[in-house]
């Protein structure tokens, strides 16, 4: 089973991006499902449905979200109706939306689940034990986790925790693709973030002026997506088709040079 998973995809800047090299990915890796993560794909924080169908159109077949997914009222009702998006499942019960769902690829069965990491991020339940209660409920081998946390240390220390029960554990929330793509001992593929889908020259996909001034004031400040030229980040996986264990993690960027 090959999965293509796309970074935290920020903004216009972010969503023009995918729709211009996602389908030359699609034509060079062949994956058998696309997923991302989109919790910033309207004007840098939150989606919209609008955007939500924007992406699918494109052919994203799933979507995670974060700690944003409720900055945008509208797509509330939408999280309870489209199983295509998934919402970190160590929110509190009763809240809008599901944690984790299962999707048909090929003649398997892939489960995605988000779960939000706690150290410097608002406040979830236990990601650990969110992931030992789920578990069991999940009778696919096929497992991927989308761990939006802030703390390398923490994404790291949940995925060696969860090591031979998971496909893979891909960090999400720092924009920044790290460099240390790797299949632990129990066959978990695990990179601490895939990077983002967004204005290269930024920070972290943010008007640099508006960042920087902020951190040398200590004022407030709204935030807006920079504009340039975008990156696209992803990850390549490959799943053994019986077991569900990872054969392969491969990280995937492309800097385009102008906005499209």
């Amino acid at each position: 089973m090959r999965i293509l998973f796309l970074g935290d995809i920020v903004g216009r800047p972010g969503r023009r991006a995918v729709a211009h090299i996602l389908p030359e990915w699609q034509a060079r890796y062949a994956p058998d499902i696309v997923i991302a993560n989109g919790e910033n794909a309207a004007g840098g924080i939150g989606i919209t449905p609008d955007i939500a169908n924007e992406l699918f159109a494109l052919g994203i077949e799933v979507l995670t979200l974060g700690n944003h997914v409720w900055q945008k009222k509208e797509i509330y009702p939408m999280l309870d109706t489209e199983p295509r998006l998934i919402r970190p499942a160590n929110y509190p019960p009763g809240v809008p939306g599901r944690g984790w769902d299962i999707f048909p690829v090929q003649d398997k069965q892939l489960a995605v689940m988000v779960l939000a990491g706690r150290v410097f991020m608002e406040h979830a339940d236990c990601p650990f034990r969110t992931f030992d209660a789920l578990r069991p409920q999940i009778e696919t081998p096929f497992l991927l986790i989308d761990f939006h946390a802030e703390a390398t240390s923490e994404k790291a220390a949940f995925a060696l925790y969860v090591d031979g029960r998971a496909s893979a554990v891909l960090g999400t929330h720092t924009h920044v693709q790290t460099a240390d793509e790797r299949i632990l001992p129990g066959g978990t593929a695990f990179i601490s973030d895939v990077g983002m889908c967004g204005p290269f020259h930024s920070v972290i996909g943010m008007d640099p002026e508006i960042v920087i001034r902020r951190f040398i004031t200590g004022m407030p400040a709204k935030f807006d997506v920079a504009k340039g030229a975008p990156v696209l980040c992803g990850v390549l996986l490959d799943l053994d088709r019986t077991r569900g264990r990872a054969l392969a993690i491969q990280r995937l960027q492309y800097r385009m040079t102008t906005g499209q």
